[in-house]
């Protein structure tokens, strides 16, 4: 299987098409980051990563080791093959936005996940009227009983990984998330670099 790697830069998003059966590692170079994720089908960019049907499916708001990501047509598109972190990957909270770092008094222009997704898949000649639900990759979200959420920095080590399984051919979009005022990036609210290793399908 061959391998190739490559650097996503703090801040940063960017898409990469995968084929069935293909995989990727995301290691949490410094351990502090999260990895704001989605995936397209090549075949129909509409049809996209659904945390509603993640979460309906798995019967959890979490995205554990050897559970899927679903598609807006309850397909399913990556699978959790491995995972070296504590786990309990985020599906509820939105991808960041211009939105958002203005209701934090952030000056227009502020980089964000979601301007990281439109730009990416722009780069590939392609564009959405709407931005799907993230799944949030190392970012730690307690639910409490009472229905709060809290918003905790990743319990990810420096070093940890998670490795993702294209179930279909698909579009991986991938945000170092560029938050850098709440604590979800560490507590020095500091976005990072995460390396990435993809595994190619066996000849």
């Amino acid at each position: 299987m061959t391998q190739t790697s490559t650097i996503l830069a703090a801040s940063q998003g960017a898409a990469w098409r995968l084929s069935r059966g293909e995989e990727v590692s995301i290691v949490n170079t410094h351990g502090s980051q999260v990895v704001d994720t989605w995936a397209l089908a090549a075949e129909d960019p509409s049809e996209h990563s659904a945390m509603e049907h993640t979460r309906s499916k798995n019967s959890t708001i979490f995205l554990d080791e050897g559970l899927a990501v679903m598609s807006s047509k309850r397909r399913p598109m990556l699978t959790l093959v491995a995972d070296t972190t504590p786990g309990r990957h985020d599906t509820l909270l939105c991808p960041c936005s211009a939105e958002i770092y203005a209701e934090l008094g952030q000056p227009a222009g502020h980089r964000s996940c979601t301007g990281n997704f439109h730009e990416a898949i722009g780069a590939l000649g392609l564009s959405l009227g709407f931005t799907p639900a993230s799944l949030n990759l190392f970012m730690q979200v307690p639910l409490e009983s009472d229905g709060r959420v809290r918003r905790e920095p990743p319990a990810s080590r420096p070093g940890d990984s998670v490795r993702l399984r294209a179930e279909m051919d698909l579009i991986l979009v991938l945000s170092a998330c560029p938050q850098d005022v709440t604590p979800i990036n560490g507590a020095e609210c500091r976005p990072r670099d995460v390396e990435l290793l993809f595994h190619g399908v066996p000849a």
